[in-house]
């Protein structure tokens, strides 16, 4: 059983009916799920999984206190409390884990500006551009299992995905990385005995290419130990997954570096035909550079147009 499942049967033998019982009142105002960090939120959760920060809970948003006061939120915090410490053979622990809380009563408010750094998610061009991806990421994903005035729900699809300007900068950010520390760095350092360097270079190059296939798929990017775990799942450029993992857990030898570099090109033109695919450029070319240039002239808002390319990073 997957921890979003584990969660949900929670939910339904016991949150839902402690709030019927308790708390019919504030019920229409409150929200239920598993969403935020952690490996099952996501759906990535093995047995591995299970040795931190893994329980049978449910995450109860409320709203502000004009709606539910302190008092309120008190008591819901003790009912939930008291819950069932053991649930189909797993323990809800008596430590908070490292960060804060993950599941239990949370103000809607805080929650979305701990991820978002706004209490609704409204966010203008440049705050969206400076918000991580994985931190948006994990404002979107799980599962609600109940949302009586479906606040919750609304902020979720508002930031379901980038707004079109901004997806394109980021990927102008990413393709122009790619550019420099794969088709043009990685060579020149394996040249130079730069071990080290021409790995660096390979790591850029696949953390960008990485940043582009989700932007591609109109995703976020999760937290890293996770991106090759999601990039898999992706319907669009998924398959450039074994690639990209070859490129980095390989060495840089003489022979070896030149393949890696035909891998670089091959990779690069897969992009770019997507790219194209979604005529998000107008370069007829393999450099990447280009391609990167294409697509930042291509955003509509000058103000984000004219900032550095990189800017997006």
């Amino acid at each position: 059983m997957t921890g979003l499942e584990l969660s949900r049967a929670f939910f339904d033998t016991y949150g839902m009916p402690m709030l019927k019982e308790q708390f019919p009142g504030l019920l229409p105002h409150l929200a239920a799920g598993l969403i935020g960090s952690g490996s099952e939120c996501f759906g990535f959760d093995d047995h591995i999984s299970q040795d931190h920060d893994f329980e049978p809970g449910f995450c109860l948003f409320l709203p502000d206190e004009s709606i539910i006061s302190r008092q309120d939120a008190f008591h819901l915090e003790r009912a939930y409390a008291r819950l069932p410490r053991s649930f189909m053979g797993m323990d809800r622990p008596l430590m908070q884990p490292v960060g804060g809380p993950r599941h239990g009563v949370l103000r809607i408010s805080e929650f979305f500006s701990e991820k978002t750094g706004s209490e609704d998610g409204s966010l203008s061009l440049i705050q969206w551009l400076r918000t991580p991806d994985y931190a948006l990421a994990e404002a979107v994903n799980g599962e609600l299992f109940y949302d009586g005035p479906g606040l919750v729900t609304k902020i979720r699809a508002n930031l379901a995905e980038y707004p079109e300007d901004v997806r394109r900068k980021k990927l102008a950010s990413a393709l122009l990385i790619m550019a420099q520390s794969g088709q043009y760095n990685y060579m020149r350092c394996v040249g130079h005995g730069e071990n080290g360097a021409a790995q660096l270079a390979v790591c850029e190059f696949v953390r960008s290419c990485m940043r582009c296939i989700f932007l591609l798929n109109h995703e976020y990017m999760p937290y890293y130990k996770w991106s090759f775990r999601a990039l898999r799942r992706l319907p669009k450029l998924a398959l450039l997954a074994e690639l990209l993992e070859y490129l980095i857990t390989t060495d840089n030898e003489t022979d070896l570096a030149r393949e890696k570099a035909d891998v670089i090109e091959g990779i690069a033109g897969d992009i770019i035909h997507e790219l194209k695919a979604q005529r998000l450029t107008e370069a007829v070319c393999g450099d990447l550079e280009r391609h990167a240039y294409s697509v930042n002239d291509s955003i509509r808002d000058a103000e984000l147009r004219n900032l550095h390319i990189l800017a997006g990073e």
